[in-house]
C-alpha cells in the first residue's frame, strides 16, 4: 500500500471521507448538482479545501458518493413506509404508490427534496456515465418495491406493467415540479388510478381498494 493511500484508510481517515461525502449530499439536496463545488463541500464539512481533492479522485467522484446517500436514503424511507402500510393493510393500491413515489400527504421536506434529487440524478446521468450504474440500481429496488406493493393489493405486478406505471409518474413529477404552486400527488393521483385498473387490473382473488 502506497504512502498516499495509508492515510486515508485510517479511522480519521474514514471519518474526514465520510464528512466530505455527507456535506455534499446535502449540498446536492439544498442545492442540486451546481451547489456541489471543492469550496462549498469542505467549508460544509469544516476541512481543509485541499481534502476534497485528497480523499476523492475528482469532483465527480465525489458527487456520485452523494447522490448514492440521497439515493439510499430515499429508498430507506420508502421501505419503512412500506412496513408500516403492511403494518395497518387495507390501503387503496393508488394511494399507496402514490405515497410511496411521491411522499405521504403529511410527509416532510425532507421527501420532497429527496424527490427532487431523484429526477436531477436521472438528468446528470445522462451527462455524468458514473451516475449511470447508480441511477439503474435504485431504479431497479423503486420497481421491485412497487412491484411488491400492487402485488399485496392483489393487481398485476410483473415488471413491463410497473415500468409502465414509472413511465407515467416521470413525466407528470416532472412536469409538475417545474411549475409553480403544483402538487405532484395531487397532477399524478387521478391518472395513475386510471393506469393502475387498465395496466395492473386485479388478479383472481384480489380485493378493489375504495
Amino acid at each position: 500500500m502506497s504512502s498516499v493511500s495509508e492515510p486515508r484508510s485510517t479511522p480519521k481517515g474514514r471519518r474526514r471521507r465520510e464528512a466530505l461525502v455527507t456535506a455534499a449530499a446535502e449540498l446536492l439536496l439544498t442545492g442540486g448538482y451546481d451547489a456541489v463545488r471543492h469550496r462549498s463541500v469542505a467549508a460544509r464539512a469544516r476541512l481543509p479545501l485541499a481534502s476534497t481533492t485528497y480523499y476523492f479522485d475528482s469532483l465527480d467522484d465525489l458527487v456520485a458518493h452523494a447522490a448514492e446517500v440521497n439515493g439510499r436514503r430515499e429508498i430507506e424511507l420508502i421501505r419503512e413506509q412500506m412496513r408500516d402500510r403492511a403494518a395497518t393493510g387495507g390501503q387503496d393500491p393508488v394511494t399507496l404508490v402514490t405515497d410511496l413515489l411521491i411522499g405521504p400527504v403529511d410527509g416532510d421536506g425532507e421527501r420532497h427534496d429527496l424527490l427532487v434529487a431523484r429526477y436531477e440524478r436521472v438528468l446528470a446521468a445522462a451527462r455524468h456515465p458514473q451516475l449511470q450504474g447508480l441511477h439503474c440500481r435504485l431504479r431497479a429496488e423503486l420497481e421491485d418495491m412497487v412491484a411488491d406493493a400492487l402485488a399485496a393489493a392483489g393487481r398485476r405486478s410483473d415488471r413491463e406493467h410497473v415500468r409502465l406505471l414509472l413511465a407515467l409518474v416521470d413525466g407528470l413529477v416532472l412536469g409538475a415540479l417545474g411549475e409553480e404552486g403544483v402538487d405532484p400527488r395531487a397532477r399524478i393521483h387521478d391518472v395513475l388510478r386510471g393506469a393502475v385498473e387498465g395496466s395492473a387490473p386485479l388478479e383472481p382473488g384480489g380485493v378493489l381498494g375504495p
